[in-house]
């Protein structure tokens, strides 16, 4: 510890540590509620180009819209273009989370599509046959089997979206990264400023993975 304060960097950090515990808040709350958001609405999609025909084709092209485009545009379109149009968003948080839940939204929709159609069709007409509703059949026989397949592909988006967090510095987030780079303008210590947000993502991803893998094993043994 001693001879990590003794570097510029090291001090730099150190000094800034309330910036940077407010930057990782800012990160976990926009991963947090961008990932929620990308899974309500990629499910909807999914649901909608499933089961609603007549909106089959406009939910695919919102689907294969938001896969296409990079984040950084997304990021641009929602913070800069969207409040003058609609009013909305109203602050550089919400544009931030807003972005990476709707470019989120467009793989989780493809997730779930594949989750949900390898269930096996004899549970859902078991499910039906007990006159159970279709809303039902889907939140207690399709939604917990899929999850199980689904797991790991969600998992994986999770991550991308925390480290896509990193991008909403850009339009003026106060986030890890955005301290970070101010950090390292500041000391002109990029490298070690860097490595040390870095150590930073991992921790916070292996944490939030291995919480997850215990989530879903235990959801697994359930269903079993």
């Amino acid at each position: 510890m001693a001879s990590f304060l003794e570097t510029a960097w090291g001090r730099a950090m150190w000094n800034a540590r309330d910036n940077l515990l407010d930057g990782l808040s800012i990160t976990l709350q926009v991963t947090a509620l961008g990932f929620t958001g990308a899974v309500v609405i990629g499910l909807a999609l999914c649901l909608i180009t499933m089961y609603i025909k007549p909106l089959y084709w406009p939910a695919r092209f919102v689907v294969n819209f938001f896969r296409a485009t990079p984040i950084i545009c997304q990021l641009m379109w929602v913070n800069y273009v969207w409040p003058p149009l609609f009013g909305w968003p109203t602050s550089l948080f919400q544009a931030g989370c807003i972005a990476l839940a709707l470019q989120s939204a467009g793989y989780l929709a493809e997730t779930f599509r594949a989750g949900i159609e390898g269930i096996n069709r004899g549970h859902i007409e078991a499910g039906r046959s007990l006159g159970m509703p279709a809303h039902l059949v889907m939140r207690r026989i399709i939604l917990p089997q899929a999850f199980h397949t689904m797991a790991p592909a969600i998992m994986n988006q999770f991550m991308v979206v925390i480290r896509s967090s990193t991008l909403v510095s850009i339009i003026g987030v106060a986030d890890l990264m955005h301290w970070g780079h101010h950090l390292s303008a500041e000391w002109f210590e990029p490298i070690g400023i860097m490595s040390t947000i870095a150590v930073f993502y991992i921790v916070v991803i292996g944490t939030l993975s291995s919480l997850f893998k215990w989530y879903s094993e235990r959801l697994r043994n359930r269903y079993v």
